[in-house]
């Protein structure tokens, strides 16, 4: 491989599919790397929900040309152009080559869930190279934007012996807490948060559950909804509510609990299988998780827990917004073709934001001081009210780790009220703390480094009076530990407040109002400072007070970057119509050619011979089965309205 940069993307193509509001992929993202010799690093990771505000970013480029002015703009902030990049990964009409993928090496297995893979089990070269690690990579499902079909396994696990990677077919309860999500209204992680905090229980027949439906690839899309029907019924029959919260959340609650249960067989499923096939002892070897079904921190700590395997190995980016990561570290390992050296640096790998004096002159008159950072004054913020904390280069991954946090004091129960007052959310939400490595034993039962919280753990019995604002009803809480070299300013921070108070931790939660990406701009810091009233920041070591925060007009988020994502005007979708569709096949039949990558991909549309041949399959499709007809028709009726409207 040649030295230099590489740019791995993970981005919605564009194509004729925006005509139709077919999206792929979400939770878009875009990685910088540098390869010298045998050493590969990487440099710079964006989240394109952090720019365009658009959380789990979906929204596909209106135009090539867009897409790659933007990726422009990106190199440009690292002092480079595309020129200086020897190759471009991930995204077809971007990439510059297509042979770093392992699509057509693993025809059964999806992509997807191959780069999952590697984006835990190559967190740390050496252990790949010379240990053994057991991989799961468990998610909802797949793009097929490179496969180009839809593959009969989703999920993948692999075994890795001393570099050697042996792939295989696993599967995955993230169906099922997918299917949770859109029928119970509430996103996976305050449906986990539900289910510890109320004593809310319910019976269903696991055993049917996990014996009778699919977990492993498309089918799932079809037996999910029934499996949750089922667990639904059981429970509501035998429904033991908490008189605390309502009946709806009671249901809810103890129906998740079901669901976390059915979960965790499935997992031990996938290891015990795994364990006894290749002969693994789990104490000599390290647990790689990936895919969004990792961010469940109880399965996570029960797994290592339960197998004792000697490490963890997972990413803050476990979820889609990892996947550049994932596809980059599996091509140097095809490309190098042998051994190379590589370690995570952790997570502060987005962008920073240096121009205080800029951001603090568009709300001028609502800045009372500015003075720089003094760790007791900052105790003594801490202790009166939740504080804005800002500092460095923002972390990637779903979960604040201290550079874009809202900050609380731990030893008041009133904290957590606060916190979720103000960032809207329901009361019975719990707070994670950010505890010093160094004393998170003392604190935590069975407490292991844990720097991008994704594990929990229970908090001592001895001491749990001590911290009411971070344990949740089963004492339970979900932890990032943190040492000195990992994010030195919060760690003196935190070191203070333990001199001060003995207790060696702080709440932490992330820096966003509700439905908001996580703040990534001194701007938009500041904006949120002001309309919810936080009377003190600590941006990038200065501290600063408000006034007249009432006054202050704004009542909303502060808007990001949107014009590259805007809906494609007319003459726009005349343009890509003609180019990519130059011989005129009928929407109805190019929605339905869309919705099947095997046909879509087996022929050229520029070509007169191409658009023939998916007209007329599709129109012996429509032919066959008229209820796809219709339903078709039904949407194109729908997106023609919708665009009216705009």
């Amino acid at each position: 491989m040649q030295d230099g940069y590489y740019l791995s993307t993970y981005l919605n193509p564009v194509g004729l599919h925006s005509l139709f509001d077919m999206i792929f992929r979400h939770d878009g993202n875009v990685s910088l790397w540098h390869k010298s010799g045998s050493q590969v690093r990487l440099e710079r990771v964006w989240e394109l929900e952090r720019i365009s505000g658009e959380k789990q970013h979906r929204t596909p480029f209106r135009t090539e040309a867009d897409l790659r002015d933007f990726l422009a703009s990106l190199l440009g902030d690292c002092g480079l152009s595309l020129d200086d990049v020897v190759e471009v990964w991930g995204t077809p009409g971007i990439a510059t080559t297509n042979d770093y993928h392992l699509v057509e090496e693993h025809p059964d297995l999806a992509y997807h869930a191959l780069t999952h893979l590697y984006s835990s089990v190559l967190l740390d070269s050496a252990l790949f190279f010379e240990g053994t690690i057991i991989g799961l990579a468990m998610d909802r499902g797949p793009d097929r934007v490179l496969d180009g079909r839809v593959k009969p396994s989703w999920f993948a696990g692999c075994v890795v012996e001393r570099g050697d990677v042996q792939f295989f077919p696993i599967e995955s309860p993230g169906p099922l807490y997918g299917t949770a999500k859109d029928r119970l209204g509430m996103r996976e992680g305050t449906l986990m948060a539900l289910a510890t905090s109320t004593k809310a229980s319910g019976l269903s027949d696991r055993q049917r559950v996990i014996g009778e439906f699919d977990f492993s690839g498309v089918r799932s899309m079809k037996d999910m909804p029934a499996a949750l029907d089922l667990i639904i019924e059981s429970v509501q029959s035998t429904l033991a509510p908490d008189p605390r919260f309502t009946e709806q959340e009671s249901l809810i609650s103890a129906v998740m609990k079901e669901v976390q249960a059915i979960s965790m067989t499935i997992v031990e499923r996938n290891l015990d299988r795994v364990l006894d096939e290749f002969g693994i002892d789990a104490r000599r070897s390290h647990l790689a998780l990936s895919g969004g079904f990792a961010l469940n921190c109880p399965t996570n700590s029960h797994l290592m827990r339960k197998y004792e395997f000697a490490g963890l190995l997972a990413p803050p980016h476990v979820s889609d917004g990892g996947q550049s990561i994932g596809i980059a570290l599996g091509a140097f390992h095809k490309k190098f073709a042998g051994r190379f050296d590589f370690r995570f640096p952790g997570a502060y790998l987005g962008r920073s934001d240096d121009d205080l004096d800029a951001a603090l002159t568009e709300i001028a008159g609502f800045v009372d001081t500015v003075d720089d950072l003094d760790l007791d004054t900052a105790v003594d913020d801490l202790l009166r009210h939740p504080v804005v904390w800002f500092d460095g280069r923002s972390e990637i991954g779903p979960r604040a780790l201290g550079n874009r946090s809202l900050l609380g004091d731990p030893t008041s129960a009133e904290t957590k009220d606060r916190l979720n007052a103000i960032k809207q959310r329901e009361w019975w939400r719990p707070v994670a703390p950010v505890v010093l490595e160094e004393f998170a034993a003392d604190w935590f039962e069975d407490c292991r480094r844990s720097p991008y919280m994704l594990e929990t753990f229970t908090v001592r019995g001895d001491v749990v009076d001590r911290v009411p604002a971070v344990a949740h009803l089963d004492h339970s809480s979900r932890v990032q530990t943190l040492h000195a070299e990992q994010n030195p300013r919060l760690h003196e921070l935190i070191t203070a407040f333990r001199r001060r108070t003995g207790v060696p931790m702080v709440c932490n939660t992330s820096l966003n109002d509700k439905g908001e990406p996580i703040v990534d701009t001194l701007a938009e810091a500041l904006n949120f400072c002001l309309r919810k009233h936080i009377p003190v920041a600590h941006l990038n070591g200065r501290r600063v007070t408000f006034t007249r925060a009432d006054e202050f007009p704004e009542t909303g988020p502060r808007p990001r970057r949107l014009e590259p994502f805007q809906p494609m005007n007319p003459s726009q979708r005349a343009e890509v119509r003609t180019t990519l569709n130059p011989h005129g096949v009928p929407d109805l039949h190019l929605y339905i050619a869309l919705h099947n990558p095997t046909t879509i991909s087996a022929h050229d549309l520029r070509t007169a011979e191409g658009a023939a041949a998916v007209r007329d399959g599709m129109e012996e499709m429509m032919r066959t089965n008229p209820d796809l007809r219709r339903a078709a028709e039904t949407k194109l009726f729908e997106l023609r309205s919708a665009d009216r409207a705009m």
